[in-house]
């Protein structure tokens, strides 16, 4: 009988653990950004890949993938994960300096948390990959010149990463932001309306009809910038925001009687 008892508890905490594994499941939006800088003069062109990984090495999904037909010999890392799946990724051909984005300088990509199913992922440590390979010289077959990853976790909780990168790495951010702590951005909403969303330069306009004060925050709830004004009323304002790093930021409007969030997404 008490071994009979000792089982059916134990199957009881099983059946929990798993309740609360499958629970926690935090909606959210992660948002990467980096910039790599050209190694060299003579390094005009680059092939790259972002994809992201659980904490065991599992493949989640890809956000970027550029070569073109003589270079997919050189992402061999992210060919070998990804089995080439690029479902909700940026593809193309090798980047050079008039594509968009450049071969070289800032990038962005955003991750919803799910899988390339649209399931999504258990809450826990993910990694952020990046593998990349330019031009002079060209590697060797089936060889990139760079690969590197940065590691945040998914949860209920905000988390921002300013890790250092490796040579030619600079301007790395990484945020995830709960929906339980976000505020989706409402720009179709007729009080508020921020552009240019994302801004590559950190100058924004912020156009509203009821203001006595504006304040942004970053993705960890701390005030960036806090601007009381005078007379609240509508009107467009501009305000400078170029001195911070990349990332999701939130735009307060605080009037008498209520307080407006929307997201911005800095992205130099």
């Amino acid at each position: 009988m008490k071994k009979l008892l000792f089982t059916v508890v134990f199957i009881i905490l099983i059946i929990i653990g798993l309740s609360d594994n499958v629970k926690a499941q935090t909606n959210g939006t992660l948002t990467f950004t980096y910039t790599q800088t050209a190694p060299t003069s003579s390094a005009t062109k680059n092939v790259m890949a972002v994809w992201i990984e659980s904490s065991t090495g599992s493949f989640i999904k890809t956000k970027m993938r550029y070569w073109g037909s003589s270079t997919t010999d050189h992402l061999p890392s992210w060919k070998a994960k990804s089995a080439q799946n690029l479902t909700d990724a940026n593809t193309g051909a090798t980047r050079t300096a008039s594509t968009s984005p450049t071969a070289f300088g800032a990038k962005t990509i955003t991750w919803d948390g799910t899988n390339t199913s649209g399931v999504l992922v258990p809450d826990g440590v993910y990694n952020v990959f990046v593998e990349s390979s330019y031009c002079t010289p060209e590697p060797a077959a089936n060889q990139h010149w760079i690969i590197t990853n940065f590691s945040f976790t998914k949860g209920a909780n905000a988390d921002h990463q300013t890790p250092t990168g490796p040579t030619n790495f600079s301007g790395i951010t990484l945020d995830w932001v709960p929906s339980t702590t976000s505020v989706e951005n409402i720009t179709d909403n007729s009080e508020i309306n921020i552009f240019p969303n994302p801004s590559i330069d950190g100058i924004i306009k912020i156009q509203y009809k009821d203001a006595s004060a504006i304040k942004v925050e970053n993705s960890i709830g701390e005030i960036v910038y806090d601007e009381q004004l005078s007379e609240p009323s509508k009107g467009i304002k501009t305000i400078d925001l170029s001195k911070l790093a990349n990332g999701v930021y939130f735009v307060i409007l605080q009037s008498k009687d209520k307080k407006i969030k929307s997201k911005l997404l800095l992205n130099k």
